[in-house]
């Protein structure tokens, strides 16, 4: 069933492929640099969250926050798609444009349901304050991503087409790897993702879990290597705060089954200052 239900949203995201691709012509007018000039990106990461290990420290319930729905997020969630640079730095809030919810309207559902937030706080945005997560991914690295991405719209739509292509979760449970707090070697998750995917990943832990995991893609948006140097297993381990043995946690939702939409909202405005987005 789950699996059904990605392929649905898959095609979704490809008939909004289309209509972006429709419209490219459209779009080559593009808006200046703000503040001083940030060279052209060299890759692109799509970094992944698993919920499993940062929904487990939920405290407070808010409609917007995915930890809190009755149903556990048992997949990798979208963070964002971020340009970066070989030397490990990276561009942030290249251009004047502010986000706008009616241009990816037609991939809320998909979003809403792998591209949720996982905090009821609200993120900062480069251009209007605070705003929806979507709004600070895009702001913040959308605007960084050209030549490849144009508009808002193909920026989402390019994360969603490679987060299905390259099912991160699919690969694991493929190799062997389950989702249930069993402990794994950080070796034996990274040689999966990269003889599935074609490309090592960068991995970040907290306490022992997998809080995140990057693929990355060159400018073509094929697969490459996330790390630039030769480092060992071992290196990635101690760089990355991961140890050896390494776990894919399951969580149990703060909001039972029965909870009612009311009850969520009544948390909308509560904000939780650990847990501002800062990536």
């Amino acid at each position: 069933m789950a699996a059904a239900t990605a392929r649905k949203a898959a095609a979704c995201v490809l008939v909004v492929w289309a209509l972006v691709a429709a419209g490219l012509g459209s779009v080559s007018a593009r808006a200046p640099l703000v503040g001083k000039p940030q060279r052209e990106f060299d890759y692109f990461a799509l970094s992944l969250q698993w919920p499993g290990t940062i929904c487990a420290n939920t405290r407070h319930c808010c409609s917007r926050n995915g930890c809190c729905r009755s149903e556990p997020l048992q997949w990798f969630t979208i963070h964002g798609l971020w340009p970066d640079y070989d030397d490990g730095t990276w561009p942030s809030c290249c251009r004047h444009t502010e986000f706008e919810m009616d241009k990816i309207l037609p991939l809320k559902e998909t979003l809403d349901k792998y591209w949720p937030s996982l905090y009821c706080s609200s993120p900062s945005t480069c251009f209007s304050g605070k705003g929806p997560f979507w709004a600070h991914e895009w702001e913040k690295h959308g605007t960084c991503s050209a030549p490849v991405v144009q508009d808002e719209l193909q920026y989402f739509t390019i994360a969603l087409d490679l987060y299905f292509k390259y099912n991160v979760t699919e690969m694991l449970s493929s190799g062997g790897i389950q989702t249930n707090g069993k402990e794994y070697a950080l070796s034996d998750v990274i040689d999966t993702i990269k003889h599935a995917f074609g490309g090592a990943p960068e991995i970040v832990c907290k306490r022992g879990s997998v809080e995140e995991l990057r693929l990355c893609f060159d400018k073509e948006l094929k697969p490459r290597d996330c790390l630039t140097t030769s480092l060992t297993n071992e290196n990635v381990s101690r760089r990355k705060h991961c140890p050896r043995k390494i776990t894919l946690p399951t969580y149990d939702p703060l909001v039972l089954a029965n909870s009612t939409g009311e009850i969520m909202t009544q948390f909308d405005d509560f904000e939780v200052s650990a847990a501002l987005y800062t990536a």
